[in-house]
């Protein structure tokens, strides 16, 4: 089905989203994949499209359309209302036997991590997980790749690939950046970190098409039975929707550290992050770590409280709207990419600047 000629990638045409939703809620990085996936789609000349999945979604369907979406792909079953490998599977696969999307972008989180594959498998076709970057641009991708790496850019071997997805993920732990292409083979798929990308902006006068999917999943069809869905009260760490994240690194010298981090986080607003370095130490659990390897956040504002700067962890967070960096070290990497700069001891620098922010509120 997948593998084509390139007279027959002509007629393998959209750049598709799929649209997560749990419980009648769009995952955030759905919208984040329809901005994206706008700038792929017009870079391509080719149309904006999402494909939904669930049950009485008609609502979700016109906020996709809000959010740019020219044509919506609704799957609207009782089969279908939570989410199982095997229906969303073959949901998919039957839409692209039907439609022949050139491009399928799904969120890397738990639930396209699992559908992705499936659906690569199953169509044969390659999948590139966990992308930080994506682009059919030669010359967008070789500034890009400029911007995170020293590495000397191989622009003839880029050409050779104008016009097919690039999906550029970390590799090796994240000591490298690696361009994957995908060729010979239609759709191209690729899952997207969350927190990545900007997210589309929502407009009421955006209208696009809705084309109702004829399912065709029958229940025998589905091994998997969901028959109660608990929700944890685990409290846990919302890296890629804090506007202010608290960063500490391996300056802070001991896990006792991140007691001072959470202390100016609750005083600013924000959440606490760390650097890989802190999170190897055994200091923070990993669901904190910022960069490469972890979570990539945008927030308004981000406090680097004793992070070098290593290339790793500067690519998780140099989107970031204002970089704050503390630093003993006044050649630091960070503070190539911080807006403001504080050269001195955090132990001392934190404390003033809690006691400031805390006057702020009296």
């Amino acid at each position: 089905m997948a593998r084509v000629t390139a007279e027959e990638k002509s007629a393998w045409k959209g750049v598709w989203v799929f649209a997560e939703q749990r419980q009648g809620q769009l995952n955030s990085v759905a919208i984040e994949l329809l901005g994206e996936g706008k700038k792929l789609a017009d870079e391509l000349g080719e149309e904006l499209c999402a494909i939904l999945i669930g049950e009485n979604v008609g609502d979700l369907a016109t906020e996709l359309q809000y959010y740019g979406a020219q044509k919506v792909y609704v799957a609207d079953n009782a089969l279908l209302k939570n989410y199982t490998t095997d229906g969303y599977t073959e949901v998919i696969c039957d839409a692209i036997d039907t439609y022949k999307p050139s491009i399928i972008l799904l969120g890397a989180t738990h639930i396209g991590r699992d559908l992705g594959p499936r659906v690569a498998k199953r169509t044969t076709t390659g999948l590139t997980a966990d992308c930080t970057h994506l682009d059919v641009n030669s010359d967008n991708y070789v500034k890009y790749l400029a911007s995170v790496t020293s590495a000397k850019v191989p622009e003839a071997r880029i050409a050779q690939h104008e016009g097919g997805l690039k999906m550029t993920r970390p590799a090796f732990g994240g000591n490298l950046m690696a361009t994957i292409v995908c060729p010979s083979t239609r759709p191209q798929m690729a899952t997207v970190r969350p927190g990545v990308m900007d997210k589309a902006v929502r407009d009421e006068s955006k209208k696009g098409e809705v084309i109702n999917l004829d399912v065709k999943v029958k229940e025998a069809d589905i091994r998997t039975i969901v028959k109660e869905i608990v929700k944890s009260t685990t409290e846990m760490v919302s890296l890629t929707d804090a506007e202010i994240i608290v960063s500490g690194g391996a300056g802070l010298g001991n896990a006792d550290g991140f007691k001072l981090m959470q202390e100016f986080a609750d005083v600013v607003g924000g959440v606490v992050g760390a650097s890989r370095a802190a999170v190897d130490a055994g200091w923070i659990d990993h669901s904190h770590q910022v960069g490469q390897t972890g979570t990539t956040v945008k927030p308004k504002i981000y406090f680097a409280c004793g992070i070098s700067g290593a290339i790793q962890h500067l690519a998780g967070m140099q989107s970031s709207d204002i970089i704050v960096a503390i630093n003993k070290n006044e050649i630091a990497p960070i503070f190539e990419v911080a807006d403001y700069g504080i050269c001195g001891d955090l132990y001392k620098i934190v404390p003033m600047l809690i006691e400031e922010f805390k006057n702020l509120e009296k």
